[in-house]
């Protein structure tokens, strides 16, 4: 499961909602629009079910913007939310070109699918995006940056690929002056949940926040099992997202 697509059980669609949906995409496939309008005017053929997670990254931001360091995601998928968070970098702190965003994903999907819902890989194939996608990632965050104030400044963004129980590890062991400020959950199975806050935790500080996409979800309890193992010893309070109940934010006192 990634960022970008809600447990299974937390669909609410179904019988003719599916068919607009997909009228929906069909007029967004043929719009009128000329293609430089199209980008301008997206939020006619935005859903509400996407519209809520631009909200949802709105207001996580707010809460950690006052706490310097990075903001890292584990489990990028295609890597909407890092083009969020660079663009609501732009908006809340424009002068901020110190905030590094960071990604970690195979890009080749789970190789062990026994923590992964059946329903999910059926779906969206195990979530191999290809490996090319990862330099088109790149490119795309680099593009956004440009398009931002001090758009000259680029580069400050990190893809890491590769198993994150290695790749987790060794990032914070070749950069151990990184603070984090943010960091979102999105990979499903424990054992790499685990490794990969182990490898946050010690430059977490009073005030960071990190969001689990699966936390009380029976379906994908790799999470729950992750974060009570590493958090035992750990001062925090959590709650339910407001719009996004399946998400549950944690933020470290």
């Amino acid at each position: 499961m990634t960022s970008e697509t809600p447990a299974p059980e937390a669909s609410t669609a179904h019988g003719e909602t599916f068919d607009f949906r997909n009228k929906l995409s069909e007029m967004f496939a043929n719009s009128p629009l000329p293609a430089e309008d199209l980008m301008f005017y997206l939020g006619m053929y935005t859903r509400s079910s996407l519209f809520v997670k631009f909200l949802v990254q709105h207001d996580l931001y707010k809460r950690f913007k006052h706490v310097p360091g990075g903001m890292i995601e584990f489990g990028t998928w295609w890597g909407q939310n890092l083009i969020l968070l660079e663009n609501l970098r732009a908006i809340h702190e424009p002068f901020n070109k110190q905030r590094t965003i960071i990604g970690f994903d195979t890009f080749s999907g789970y190789q062990d699918t026994s923590e992964v819902a059946q329903e999910s890989i059926d779906t969206h194939s195990g979530y191999e995006t290809g490996m090319n996608h990862q330099a088109y990632l790149a490119e795309l965050l680099e593009v956004h940056e440009g398009n931002n104030a001090f758009g000259h400044i680029r580069g400050n963004h990190r893809l890491v690929r590769g198993d994150v129980t290695e790749t987790a590890p060794k990032y914070f062991e070749d950069h151990p002056e990184t603070l984090v400020s943010f960091s979102c959950f999105d990979m499903w199975p424990s054992e790499p949940t685990i490794a990969a806050l182990n490898a946050i935790k010690p430059h977490l500080m009073p005030g960071s926040v990190i969001v689990f996409d699966e936390l009380t979800w029976a379906g994908a309890p790799g999470e729950a099992i992750a974060f009570k193992e590493v958090f035992s010893d750990m001062p925090y309070k959590i709650e339910k997202c407001e719009f996004y109940p399946s998400k549950a934010i944690v933020t470290v006192l």
